[in-house]
C-alpha cells in the first residue's frame, strides 16, 4: 500500500501553487483519538478493510509504477537521517513500510550508496514491481510481501536492527483501529532511539472534502474511494497519541497546506499533509 496526493495536481495546467507550514502546539495524548481507536467500523466499512489487499493489488496491476512520482524530496527533507554516522559508520539500515512500486526505495539507494533497505507491502503486485525495476539489487534491497497488521516483522527482519523506518502515505490506508498494531510491530525491529519518518494526509485535505461530499465516509475521518481503497485523514493530536501509546516520542511535527488553483476549472484545491519525526523511547 502506498498512497499520496495525486501527482496530477502538480502537472495540472494553468495552476498556481503556494505552500505553507502550520505549526501549532499539540497535546501528548488526546481523548478523541483514543475513542477513535476503539471505534468499530460499520459493516460496509469492514468489508473494504477485509478486501484491502485485493483492492490495492488491483490498483498496482492497473497503474503499474506510473501513478506515483519518485520521492526525491526525501533527501532534502530528511537527508541527515539516512547518512552514516559514528553509530552506523558502514551505512544505515532502513525499513520502508508500504513500499508500493518503489517511489521511496530507489531515490534513497541512489542518493545514499551505503544504505541498506528492507521494504514490504501487502500487495504482491507492488512487490513484483519493485523486483522488476531496473535499479533493483538484492545486495541492497530486501523486499517482501507482508500484511504487518497480522504478520510479525521480526520474522523477516532481525529485532532491534533498523535505524530508520519510513511510513510515507501508507498509514492512512489502514483502519485507525489497526494503526497501533502496525506501530507496535515496527517497535520490535527498530533500534533503541531509532527514528520513524512520517508523511501522510492531514484533516481538511481537498480529497477528504470531495469524499465527504460524495458520502464516502466509513468511520471518523476515514473514507473509501471509488476503487475500494481507503484513506484516513490525520490530526496532529491523533498522530501524537497513537505513536506515544506505541512507545515513540514526537521529535518534530508540522502540518503543511499546498494551495493549487486550477484556472481552467476555477477551483482552489487545498492539499494538506503532516510531516513528522518520531523517536523510539
Amino acid at each position: 500500500m502506498n498512497v499520496q496526493p495525486s501527482p496530477s495536481s502538480s502537472l495540472c495546467p494553468k495552476a498556481t501553487v503556494a505552500i505553507a507550514a502550520v505549526r501549532r502546539p499539540h497535546r501528548r495524548s488526546h481523548p478523541t483519538a483514543l475513542k477513535a481507536l476503539d471505534h468499530k467500523l460499520p459493516s460496509h466499512g469492514e468489508r473494504y478493510q477485509k478486501n484491502a489487499i485485493k483492492y490495492w493489488d488491483n490498483f498496482y496491476k492497473r497503474h503499474q509504477n506510473k501513478f506515483f512520482k519518485d520521492r526525491h524530496y526525501l533527501e532534502k527533507d530528511w537527508g541527515g537521517y539516512f547518512e552514516e554516522d559514528e553509530i552506523s559508520p558502514n551505512g544505515k539500515v532502513v525499513l520502508e513500510v508500504g513500499c508500493g512500486s518503489g517511489s521511496t526505495i530507489f531515490p534513497l539507494v541512489a542518493s545514499f550508496p551505503k544504505l541498506y533497505v528492507h521494504a514490504c507491502d501487502f500487495s504482491p503486485n507492488a512487490v513484483e514491481l519493485v523486483k522488476s525495476n531496473v535499479n533493483f539489487s538484492k545486495d541492497r534491497i530486501n523486499v517482501f510481501v507482508s500484511d504487518i497488521t497480522v504478520e510479525q516483522l521480526c520474522d523477516k527482519i532481525q529485532p532491534c536492527s533498523v535505524d530508520v523506518v519510513t511510513v510515507i502515505f501508507m498509514l492512512s490506508a489502514v483502519s485507525p483501529s489497526k494503526m497501533p498494531l502496525i506501530l507496535h510491530n515496527i517497535k520490535t525491529i527498530i533500534k533503541p532511539h531509532g527514528f520513524v519518518l512520517f508523511r501522510d494526509y492531514a484533516a481538511g485535505d481537498f480529497a477528504q472534502v470531495k469524499l465527504q461530499k460524495k458520502d464516502r465516509m466509513i468511520g471518523e475521518d476515514f473514507y473509501v474511494r471509488g476503487d475500494g481503497t481507503c484513506s484516513f485523514y490525520f490530526s496532529e493530536e491523533f498522530l501524537s497519541t497513537i505513536f506515544l501509546s506505541a512507545g515513540f516520542d514526537s521529535a518534530d511535527m508540522s502540518t503543511y497546506c499546498r494551495q493549487i488553483y486550477n484556472h481552467s476549472r476555477n477551483v482552489m484545491m487545498n492539499r494538506r499533509w503532516i510531516r513528522a519525526v518520531f523517536k523510539s523511547i
